[in-house]
């Protein structure tokens, strides 16, 4: 982050130039994701209103344990991807699956799996081609189900694994309440408009992965058609310098 570079972590802590660099990098996301996220959000809530019977079936929560987990812990992951859940709706949606039958490798496997949702890997194919997004995407699915199996078989032999699981109603029937939750999400609410606010003057949007960046910081820019665009890297200002045409 140019803001911060050559500082020490208490420098960047008070520096006004580091903190517009977190702000660029949490508003590009946002821009990039929103959608998804909603999406998200939406889908969850509908998964969760999906009767038991539908993840028993989707689960095999029936057949004998040597074919149940490995199935669980490669299924979990291709409900994550298809649910468009991400990390902000994983662990509610998981507790879902947990209560509906699922395995507890296959819930492991699902809270790995939010890097996996089809829009993130869109936008690894949007930044680094095809080809390299089918290994990234194929290399984490080979991990999450072999770390999901990992733990499974030592909290099992450990006896961490709960012997009961909760009703779907105690999950998707909770009321909202006043409590600690409300409370954080009031404090980085107020954060996040700080954040957003730090960005409106220098913003500029990078036209290749979508991030905002400061105009004034950053090294990376190129004139095009007597305008000038700027990247949040060298990677997309070599893409957008190799075909400007494809991205504006």
């Amino acid at each position: 982050m140019a803001g911060s570079a050559g500082l020490t972590w208490r420098e960047r802590v008070g520096s006004v130039d580091a903190w517009s660099d977190v702000a660029h990098n949490f508003r590009g996301d946002w821009e990039m994701l929103w959608k998804e996220i909603g999406a998200g959000f939406l889908i969850a809530g509908f998964v969760s209103l999906l009767p038991k019977g539908f993840f028993n079936a989707l689960f095999l929560t029936d057949s004998p344990a040597w074919v149940r987990v490995p199935e669980n812990a490669v299924v979990g992951p291709l409900v994550a991807a298809l649910s468009f859940v991400c990390s902000v709706g994983n662990i509610p949606l998981a507790a879902v699956l947990w209560a509906g039958g699922i395995s507890f490798a296959g819930v492991i496997a699902f809270v790995f799996a939010d890097l996996l949702i089809i829009p993130i890997a869109l936008i690894y194919r949007k930044v680094y081609g095809g080809r390299i997004a089918v290994k990234l995407v194929a290399l984490m699915l080979a991990a999450m189900v072999a770390a999901a199996l990992l733990v499974d078989g030592i909290f099992s032999l450990a006896g961490l694994v709960p012997d009961t699981r909760p009703k779907l109603e105690d999950i998707t029937e909770r009321p909202i309440g006043w409590n600690y939750t409300t409370v954080l999400n009031i404090v980085f609410l107020a954060l996040a408009a700080v954040l957003v606010a730090l960005t409106l003057r220098r913003g500029a949007k990078d036209p290749v992965c979508g991030m905002t960046v400061d105009r004034a910081k950053t090294p990376w820019k190129s004139r095009w058609q007597s305008a000038t665009f700027y990247f949040c890297g060298q990677h997309c200002k070599h893409r957008f310098d190799a075909a400007p045409e494809q991205f504006v």
